[in-house]
C-alpha cells in the first residue's frame, strides 16, 4: 500500500507565540506525504504573516486568509479545499511527535477510518512525548468507539489527536458560530466509521494556556455541550438505541455540572436561563428507571435527588465539592 496524501488542517487566530512550534512539528513529520493548510481567521497578530512565510519555505504548505468567522468556519473551508485521501486537524497552539503521521498511519488497517493517539498536556514547547516504538493499540468496532466516547474515557470530542479517512467525514462540517464546535461534530464522524483503533501513544501536545476556550470564565455559551448532546442522543436513537441509556444518564450528568457551575460563577438573571435551557434538556430526555438501576448506589441517589429538585441538587454537590 502507497502512502496517501494527508491533509493537515490549522485553524489559525492569535497564536503569534505558539505557531512556528506548531507548524515546524507538522513539517518535521517523518511521513512527509502532507498537505498542510494553514487558515488565517483575521488573526490580528502577526500570525498572517508568519503562515506566508511557511508557505515560501514549504511547497505542501497552503495559506488561505479569511475573515474571523471561528475555528468551525476555519476548518470548514479547509476541508472544502483538502485534496488528500486522509484528514487531520491540529490546534495551532499545540505540536505533534515528529512520527506521529507514521505511528497512526501503519495501524489503519483496510476496515479502520479513525486512528487515534493518546495527549499529553503541556505548558511549554518540550513535551516529553512518545515515538511509538513501545506502545499498546487496540481496534475496536464502531458500537464499543461509541460507548468509550459516550463515557468520555477514548474516542472523546477532540478531534486534533486523530487521523481520519476522507470518506468518514465525508459532508460533514461542523456548526459556524458555536464556542464549543468540536462537540456538535466527534460524534457523527465516530457514527460513519466501520472500526476504529486507539494507541496508549501520547503522540499529541495540548498546550494549556489561560486564553482557550475550555479556560475562559463559565459563561451560557459553555452550555452549547448539552445541546450537542441533546443532538448526539437524537443520533443514538435512530442508529444506535442500545447506548441511549448510556447517553441519557450522561447528558443528566452534564446537566449537573452545567447547573454547578452557573450557580457557581453567574448572576440570578443568568442563572435562571441557564437553568431553563437544563430543564429543557432533562424532561425532553427523561430517565427511567431501567437507566437508574444500571448506576451504583451513590450515582442512583443523585439522580433522584436531581429528579426531586435540581437547584438542591446542584447546591449539595457544591458544598461537597463534587464537580464531576
Amino acid at each position: 500500500m502507497g502512502m496517501p496524501l494527508i491533509s493537515v488542517i490549522v485553524p489559525v487566530y492569535n497564536v503569534e507565540a505558539y505557531l512556528d512550534r506548531c507548524v515546524q512539528s507538522i513539517v518535521d513529520q517523518s511521513y512527509k506525504n502532507l498537505e498542510i493548510i494553514l487558515v488565517d481567521d483575521g488573526s490580528p497578530d502577526n500570525c498572517p504573516v508568519l503562515c506566508d512565510a511557511w508557505a515560501e519555505k514549504d511547497s505542501r504548505i497552503k495559506v488561505i486568509h479569511q475573515k474571523n468567522a471561528g475555528g468551525g468556519a476555519a476548518r470548514n473551508v479547509a476541508l472544502d479545499a483538502a485534496q488528500g485521501e486522509l484528514i487531520s486537524f491540529i490546534d495551532s497552539d499545540d505540536y505533534i511527535e515528529p512520527h506521529m503521521y507514521a505511528h497512526l498511519f501503519s495501524l489503519m488497517e483496510p476496515d479502520v477510518d479513525i486512528a487515534e493517539c493518546g495527549i499529553l498536556e503541556t505548558g511549554n514547547d518540550y513535551a516529553a512525548l512518545d515515538n511509538g516504538s513501545s506502545c499498546e493499540s487496540k481496534i475496536y468496532s464502531v458500537q464499543e468507539a461509541m460507548q468509550l466516547h459516550i463515557s468520555d474515557s477514548l474516542f472523546r470530542q477532540t478531534p486534533p489527536n486523530k487521523l481520519y479517512r476522507r470518506s468518514t467525514i465525508g459532508e460533514i462540517r461542523f456548526p459556524v458560530g458555536k464556542r464549543i464546535d468540536d462537540e456538535f461534530w466527534t460524534y457523527r464522524v465516530i457514527a460513519n466509521a466501520r472500526k476504529l483503533v486507539h494507541t496508549s501513544c501520547k503522540m499529541y501536545a495540548y498546550r494549556q494556556q489561560p486564553g482557550s476556550v475550555m479556560h475562559l470564565a463559565f459563561s451560557l455559551q459553555r452550555l452549547q455541550a448539552v445541546d450537542a448532546k441533546c443532538q448526539r442522543l437524537g443520533l443514538l436513537q435512530e442508529r444506535f438505541p442500545e447506548l441511549v441509556p448510556l447517553a441519557r444518564i450522561n447528558l443528566w450528568y452534564t446537566c449537573l455540572y452545567m447547573g454547578q457551575m452557573s450557580l457557581l460563577h453567574m448572576d440570578k438573571a443568568q442563572q435562571a436561563e441557564a437553568f431553563e435551557i437544563l430543564y429543557s434538556a432533562m424532561r425532553h430526555y427523561p430517565l427511567t428507571s431501567k437507566d437508574r438501576s444500571r448506576l451504583p448506589l451513590k450515582q442512583r441517589v443523585w439522580l433522584v435527588l436531581s429528579e426531586i429538585s435540581f437547584p438542591a441538587a446542584c447546591k449539595l454537590r457544591n458544598s461537597l465539592k463534587i464537580c464531576i
